[in-house]
Protein backbone atom coordinates (compact mmCIF):
# COMPACT_ATOMS: atom_id res chain seq x y z
CA UNK A 1 0.00 0.00 0.00
CA UNK A 2 1.48 3.37 -0.93
CA UNK A 3 1.24 4.68 3.01
CA UNK A 4 4.15 6.73 3.81
CA UNK A 5 7.59 4.93 5.05
CA UNK A 6 5.54 1.81 5.14
CA UNK A 7 8.85 -0.90 5.03
CA UNK A 8 7.78 -3.26 2.19
CA UNK A 9 9.31 -5.98 2.19
CA UNK A 10 9.77 -7.77 -1.27
CA UNK A 11 10.86 -11.24 -0.11
CA UNK A 12 7.91 -12.01 1.81
CA UNK A 13 5.23 -14.74 1.73
CA UNK A 14 3.16 -15.90 3.96
CA UNK A 15 4.37 -13.35 6.41
CA UNK A 16 7.80 -15.73 6.51
CA UNK A 17 11.11 -14.58 5.46
CA UNK A 18 13.22 -16.65 2.70
CA UNK A 19 16.52 -16.86 4.90
CA UNK A 20 16.69 -20.19 6.50
CA UNK A 21 17.39 -21.09 9.65
CA UNK A 22 19.78 -24.34 9.42
CA UNK A 23 20.53 -26.63 12.46
CA UNK A 24 23.38 -28.90 13.04
CA UNK A 25 23.21 -32.54 14.76
CA UNK A 26 26.18 -34.52 15.29
CA UNK A 27 28.33 -32.40 12.59
CA UNK A 28 25.78 -32.89 9.99
CA UNK A 29 23.90 -29.93 8.76
CA UNK A 30 19.99 -30.74 9.14
CA UNK A 31 17.17 -29.46 6.92
CA UNK A 32 15.72 -26.04 8.11
CA UNK A 33 13.37 -26.65 10.98
CA UNK A 34 11.21 -23.34 10.30
CA UNK A 35 11.93 -19.98 8.41
CA UNK A 36 11.84 -16.76 10.64
CA UNK A 37 8.98 -14.66 10.62
CA UNK A 38 8.83 -11.38 9.48
CA UNK A 39 8.90 -9.80 12.60
CA UNK A 40 11.76 -11.80 13.57
CA UNK A 41 14.00 -10.69 10.51
CA UNK A 42 13.41 -7.26 12.20
CA UNK A 43 14.66 -8.23 15.51
CA UNK A 44 11.39 -8.71 17.24
CA UNK A 45 9.76 -11.32 19.07
CA UNK A 46 6.38 -11.39 19.80
CA UNK A 47 4.96 -12.28 23.89
CA UNK A 48 1.27 -11.69 24.97
CA UNK A 49 -1.49 -9.80 23.66
CA UNK A 50 -2.07 -6.33 25.71
CA UNK A 51 -5.45 -5.68 23.25
CA UNK A 52 -7.55 -6.66 20.61
CA UNK A 53 -10.27 -5.43 17.89
CA UNK A 54 -12.41 -6.64 15.15
CA UNK A 55 -9.46 -6.13 12.74
CA UNK A 56 -6.43 -5.45 14.77
CA UNK A 57 -4.46 -6.67 17.73
CA UNK A 58 -1.63 -5.77 19.64
CA UNK A 59 0.87 -7.56 21.61
CA UNK A 60 3.84 -6.93 23.47
CA UNK A 61 7.46 -7.82 21.81
CA UNK A 62 10.98 -7.83 22.77
CA UNK A 63 13.24 -5.69 20.66
CA UNK A 64 16.93 -6.48 19.93
CA UNK A 65 17.03 -3.24 18.54
CA UNK A 66 15.80 -1.01 20.83
CA UNK A 67 16.93 -3.44 23.85
CA UNK A 68 13.70 -3.15 25.55
CA UNK A 69 10.07 -4.33 24.94
CA UNK A 70 8.27 -2.70 22.93
CA UNK A 71 4.35 -2.75 21.34
CA UNK A 72 3.24 -3.71 18.17
CA UNK A 73 -0.10 -3.28 16.56
CA UNK A 74 -0.96 -6.08 13.83
CA UNK A 75 -2.75 -4.85 11.45
CA UNK A 76 -4.84 -7.49 9.10
CA UNK A 77 -5.23 -6.25 5.58
CA UNK A 78 -8.11 -8.32 4.59
CA UNK A 79 -10.27 -7.44 7.99
CA UNK A 80 -9.66 -3.97 8.56
CA UNK A 81 -12.16 -1.61 5.98
CA UNK A 82 -10.69 0.23 2.90
CA UNK A 83 -11.24 3.44 3.49
CA UNK A 84 -9.03 2.52 6.82
CA UNK A 85 -6.52 0.98 4.57
CA UNK A 86 -6.64 3.50 2.20
CA UNK A 87 -7.20 6.56 4.40
CA UNK A 88 -6.65 6.51 7.65
CA UNK A 89 -3.59 3.88 8.38
CA UNK A 90 -1.44 5.97 6.37
CA UNK A 91 -2.63 9.30 7.64
CA UNK A 92 -2.20 7.59 11.14
CA UNK A 93 2.02 6.86 10.16
CA UNK A 94 2.32 9.94 8.36
CA UNK A 95 1.52 11.92 11.69
CA UNK A 96 3.09 9.84 14.41
CA UNK A 97 6.11 10.14 12.61
CA UNK A 98 6.51 14.20 13.27
CA UNK A 99 5.92 13.38 16.55
CA UNK A 100 8.28 13.61 19.67
CA UNK A 101 6.58 14.35 22.80
CA UNK A 102 7.32 12.85 26.40
CA UNK A 103 3.24 12.53 27.24
CA UNK A 104 2.75 10.97 23.70
CA UNK A 105 3.44 7.21 22.81
CA UNK A 106 6.74 6.92 20.40
CA UNK A 107 6.11 5.88 17.13
CA UNK A 108 9.50 3.50 15.88
CA UNK A 109 8.35 1.90 12.63
CA UNK A 110 5.81 0.37 10.29
CA UNK A 111 6.20 -2.54 8.34
CA UNK A 112 4.17 -3.81 5.84
CA UNK A 113 3.90 -7.51 3.88
CA UNK A 114 1.22 -8.90 1.59
CA UNK A 115 -1.42 -9.67 4.21
CA UNK A 116 -0.36 -7.36 7.20
CA UNK A 117 0.78 -4.32 8.53
CA UNK A 118 2.92 -4.06 11.76
CA UNK A 119 2.84 -0.59 13.72
CA UNK A 120 5.52 -0.58 16.14
CA UNK A 121 5.39 1.73 19.29
CA UNK A 122 6.73 2.49 22.81
CA UNK A 123 5.21 0.36 25.69
CA UNK A 124 3.60 1.60 28.04
CA UNK A 125 3.57 -1.03 30.80
CA UNK A 126 0.77 0.46 33.51
CA UNK A 127 -2.12 0.05 31.39
CA UNK A 128 -4.25 2.77 30.47
CA UNK A 129 -5.86 5.52 33.06
CA UNK A 130 -9.40 3.53 32.42
CA UNK A 131 -7.19 0.62 34.53
CA UNK A 132 -6.76 3.21 36.93
CA UNK A 133 -9.70 4.45 37.24
CA UNK A 134 -11.56 1.25 37.60
CA UNK A 135 -9.31 -0.09 40.09
CA UNK A 136 -9.71 2.94 42.60
CA UNK A 137 -12.80 3.71 41.77
CA UNK A 138 -12.23 7.62 40.81
CA UNK A 139 -8.56 9.60 41.18
CA UNK A 140 -7.67 12.38 43.81
CA UNK A 141 -7.00 15.45 42.62
CA UNK A 142 -3.58 15.43 43.03
CA UNK A 143 -2.89 12.63 41.17
CA UNK A 144 -5.89 13.89 38.84
CA UNK A 145 -3.99 17.38 38.23
CA UNK A 146 -0.91 15.84 36.99
CA UNK A 147 -2.16 13.35 34.57
CA UNK A 148 -4.72 15.95 33.65
CA UNK A 149 -1.75 18.91 32.48
CA UNK A 150 0.39 16.18 31.13
CA UNK A 151 -2.68 15.52 28.58
CA UNK A 152 -3.19 18.75 27.80
CA UNK A 153 0.49 19.15 27.32
CA UNK A 154 0.39 16.77 24.98
CA UNK A 155 -2.51 17.95 22.76
CA UNK A 156 -1.41 21.53 23.17
CA UNK A 157 1.65 19.89 21.26
CA UNK A 158 -0.27 17.89 18.80
CA UNK A 159 -2.70 20.89 17.74
CA UNK A 160 1.00 23.31 17.77
CA UNK A 161 1.82 21.00 14.60
CA UNK A 162 -1.22 21.33 13.34
CA UNK A 163 -2.37 17.35 14.35
CA UNK A 164 -5.68 16.83 15.66
CA UNK A 165 -6.02 13.37 17.61
CA UNK A 166 -9.93 13.35 17.55
CA UNK A 167 -10.40 10.17 19.97
CA UNK A 168 -9.17 11.18 23.13
CA UNK A 169 -10.63 8.93 25.95
CA UNK A 170 -9.20 7.30 29.03
CA UNK A 171 -8.72 4.23 26.77
CA UNK A 172 -6.12 6.05 24.87
CA UNK A 173 -4.09 7.39 28.09
CA UNK A 174 -1.81 5.08 28.67
CA UNK A 175 0.79 4.64 31.54
CA UNK A 176 4.59 4.43 31.04
CA UNK A 177 6.69 3.08 34.36
CA UNK A 178 7.20 6.17 35.83
CA UNK A 179 2.78 6.39 35.83
CA UNK A 180 3.03 9.57 33.29
CA UNK A 181 -0.21 9.68 30.67
CA UNK A 182 1.06 8.73 27.08
CA UNK A 183 -1.50 9.68 24.43
CA UNK A 184 -1.88 6.54 22.11
CA UNK A 185 -3.67 5.56 18.87
CA UNK A 186 -4.20 8.25 16.31
CA UNK A 187 -6.02 6.17 14.12
CA UNK A 188 -8.53 8.94 13.55
CA UNK A 189 -5.76 11.62 13.70
CA UNK A 190 -5.19 14.09 10.81
CA UNK A 191 -2.75 16.47 10.15
CA UNK A 192 -1.61 19.96 8.08
CA UNK A 193 -4.57 21.56 10.46
CA UNK A 194 -2.53 24.70 11.13
CA UNK A 195 -5.22 27.84 10.25
CA UNK A 196 -4.27 29.79 6.99
CA UNK A 197 -4.54 33.41 7.80
CA UNK A 198 -6.60 32.74 11.25
CA UNK A 199 -8.84 30.67 9.68
CA UNK A 200 -9.08 26.97 10.85
CA UNK A 201 -10.13 23.72 8.62
CA UNK A 202 -13.20 22.44 9.60
CA UNK A 203 -13.78 18.77 9.60
CA UNK A 204 -16.43 16.30 8.55
CA UNK A 205 -15.60 12.95 9.36
CA UNK A 206 -17.57 12.54 12.50
CA UNK A 207 -15.37 9.70 14.22
CA UNK A 208 -14.37 9.07 17.80
CA UNK A 209 -16.63 7.64 21.04
CA UNK A 210 -19.81 9.22 20.86
CA UNK A 211 -19.25 9.55 25.22
CA UNK A 212 -16.80 11.60 24.52
CA UNK A 213 -18.10 13.65 21.20
CA UNK A 214 -18.32 17.10 21.56
CA UNK A 215 -22.65 18.41 20.57
CA UNK A 216 -20.96 19.71 17.16
CA UNK A 217 -20.08 15.75 16.28
CA UNK A 218 -23.42 14.71 17.75
CA UNK A 219 -25.30 16.75 15.73
CA UNK A 220 -23.55 16.02 12.51
CA UNK A 221 -22.45 19.61 11.88
CA UNK A 222 -18.61 20.49 10.11
CA UNK A 223 -16.49 21.42 13.26
CA UNK A 224 -13.46 22.44 14.30
CA UNK A 225 -11.27 19.30 15.64
CA UNK A 226 -9.01 21.46 18.17
CA UNK A 227 -11.95 22.57 19.76
CA UNK A 228 -13.66 18.81 19.74
CA UNK A 229 -10.55 17.48 21.49
CA UNK A 230 -10.52 19.97 24.13
CA UNK A 231 -14.34 18.88 24.93
CA UNK A 232 -12.89 15.48 24.83
CA UNK A 233 -10.22 16.80 27.91
CA UNK A 234 -13.49 17.66 29.77
CA UNK A 235 -14.72 14.41 29.55
CA UNK A 236 -11.74 12.89 30.52
CA UNK A 237 -11.56 15.10 33.93
CA UNK A 238 -14.67 14.75 35.05
CA UNK A 239 -13.79 10.75 34.34
CA UNK A 240 -10.81 11.19 36.56
CA UNK A 241 -11.87 12.92 39.62
CA UNK A 242 -15.40 11.32 39.35
CA UNK A 243 -14.64 8.13 38.06
CA UNK A 244 -17.72 7.89 35.78
CA UNK A 245 -18.56 9.29 32.61
CA UNK A 246 -20.65 13.30 32.74
CA UNK A 247 -22.98 11.65 29.81
CA UNK A 248 -24.97 8.64 29.19
CA UNK A 249 -24.16 7.13 25.38
CA UNK A 250 -26.64 4.32 25.49
CA UNK A 251 -29.65 6.83 24.33
CA UNK A 252 -28.32 9.07 21.33
CA UNK A 253 -31.37 11.23 21.54
CA UNK A 254 -30.86 11.56 25.47
CA UNK A 255 -27.14 12.07 25.00
CA UNK A 256 -27.65 14.65 22.66
CA UNK A 257 -29.96 16.63 25.02
CA UNK A 258 -27.79 16.10 28.28
CA UNK A 259 -24.26 17.54 26.04
CA UNK A 260 -26.71 21.22 25.24
CA UNK A 261 -27.10 21.73 28.59
CA UNK A 262 -25.04 22.37 31.46
CA UNK A 263 -22.93 19.79 32.74
CA UNK A 264 -24.01 18.03 36.44
CA UNK A 265 -22.04 17.32 39.16
CA UNK A 266 -22.96 14.22 41.47
CA UNK A 267 -22.52 15.17 45.43
CA UNK A 268 -19.88 12.23 46.11
CA UNK A 269 -17.11 12.02 46.05
CA UNK A 270 -16.47 15.32 47.04
CA UNK A 271 -14.73 17.29 44.33
CA UNK A 272 -13.50 21.15 44.71
CA UNK A 273 -15.38 23.98 43.62
CA UNK A 274 -12.02 25.06 41.09
CA UNK A 275 -12.12 22.09 39.86
CA UNK A 276 -15.91 21.85 38.67
CA UNK A 277 -15.51 25.24 37.61
CA UNK A 278 -12.53 24.04 35.03
CA UNK A 279 -15.13 21.44 33.88
CA UNK A 280 -17.86 23.71 33.19
CA UNK A 281 -16.28 26.00 31.15
CA UNK A 282 -14.34 22.88 29.05
CA UNK A 283 -17.87 21.45 28.59
CA UNK A 284 -19.45 24.34 27.69
CA UNK A 285 -21.00 25.61 24.42
CA UNK A 286 -18.81 26.05 21.36
CA UNK A 287 -18.31 30.02 21.81
CA UNK A 288 -17.83 29.49 25.52
CA UNK A 289 -15.38 26.18 25.60
CA UNK A 290 -12.37 27.42 27.06
CA UNK A 291 -9.34 27.39 24.90
CA UNK A 292 -6.01 25.71 25.22
CA UNK A 293 -3.76 28.68 26.94
CA UNK A 294 -6.70 29.44 29.27
CA UNK A 295 -6.71 25.81 30.47
CA UNK A 296 -3.27 26.13 31.02
CA UNK A 297 -3.54 29.22 33.11
CA UNK A 298 -6.37 28.27 35.23
CA UNK A 299 -6.80 28.23 39.19
CA UNK A 300 -6.88 24.77 39.91
CA UNK A 301 -4.49 23.73 36.74
CA UNK A 302 -1.73 25.89 37.76
CA UNK A 303 -1.95 26.76 41.13
CA UNK A 304 -0.09 29.67 42.50
CA UNK A 305 2.34 29.15 45.53
CA UNK A 306 0.64 29.58 49.02
CA UNK A 307 1.78 32.21 50.29
CA UNK A 308 3.05 32.48 53.42
CA UNK A 309 -0.25 33.64 55.47
CA UNK A 310 -1.98 30.75 53.54
CA UNK A 311 0.69 28.49 55.10
CA UNK A 312 -0.12 29.28 57.89
CA UNK A 313 -3.95 29.32 57.82
CA UNK A 314 -4.15 25.83 56.29
CA UNK A 315 -1.64 24.55 59.17
CA UNK A 316 -3.58 24.62 63.03
CA UNK A 317 -0.23 24.02 64.73
CA UNK A 318 1.10 26.84 63.61
CA UNK A 319 -1.78 29.04 63.74
CA UNK A 320 -1.85 27.90 67.87
CA UNK A 321 2.00 29.19 68.66
CA UNK A 322 2.04 32.06 66.47
CA UNK A 323 -1.12 32.58 68.45
CA UNK A 324 0.50 31.71 71.67
CA UNK A 325 3.64 34.16 70.74
CA UNK A 326 1.72 36.78 70.09
CA UNK A 327 -0.18 36.90 73.88
CA UNK A 328 3.16 36.58 75.00
CA UNK A 329 4.31 39.53 73.55
CA UNK A 330 1.69 41.67 73.90
CA UNK A 331 1.55 41.20 77.79
CA UNK A 332 5.34 41.56 77.58
CA UNK A 333 5.00 44.83 75.78
CA UNK A 334 1.99 46.12 78.34
CA UNK A 335 4.78 45.30 81.10
CA UNK A 336 7.79 47.09 79.57
CA UNK A 337 5.32 50.13 77.77
CA UNK A 338 7.99 52.83 78.05
CA UNK A 339 10.40 50.63 76.08
CA UNK A 340 7.89 50.07 72.96
CA UNK A 341 4.99 51.43 71.41
CA UNK A 342 1.81 49.69 71.06
CA UNK A 343 2.28 50.59 66.81
CA UNK A 344 5.74 48.68 66.67
CA UNK A 345 5.76 45.83 64.48
CA UNK A 346 7.29 42.43 65.93
CA UNK A 347 8.69 39.54 64.06
CA UNK A 348 7.92 36.36 64.82
CA UNK A 349 9.63 33.32 63.92
CA UNK A 350 7.98 30.10 64.50
CA UNK A 351 9.83 27.23 62.02
CA UNK A 352 11.18 28.69 59.03
CA UNK A 353 7.95 30.99 58.31
CA UNK A 354 8.26 34.61 59.18
CA UNK A 355 5.02 36.67 60.48
CA UNK A 356 4.85 40.43 61.36
CA UNK A 357 1.71 41.67 62.91
CA UNK A 358 1.17 45.22 65.03
CA UNK A 359 0.61 43.91 68.69
CA UNK A 360 -2.50 45.80 68.78
CA UNK A 361 -4.02 43.87 66.77
CA UNK A 362 -4.12 40.46 69.04
CA UNK A 363 -6.70 42.51 71.74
Amino acid sequence: MPGPDIRADDNVHGEMSTEPTATVHSGVEAKTDRKLTVLETHGYILGRTIGSGSYATVKVATSERHNCQVAIKIISKFQAPGDYLKKFLPREIEVVKGLKHENLIRFLQAIETTHRVYIVMEYAENGSLLDIIRKDQHIDEQRGRRWFKQLVEAVDYCHERGVVHRDIKCENLLMDHGLNIKLSDFGFARGHMKPKNGVYALSETFCGSYAYASPEILKGVPYRPQDSDIWSMGVVLYAIVYGRLPFDDTNYTQLLKQVQNKVSFPREPKVSTECRKLITKILAPLKLRSKIPQILADPWLSPSAPTKDEELDANPVRQKLLYMTLIYLFHLGSRDNAQASKEEIKSVNIGTVTFDRKLEEVK
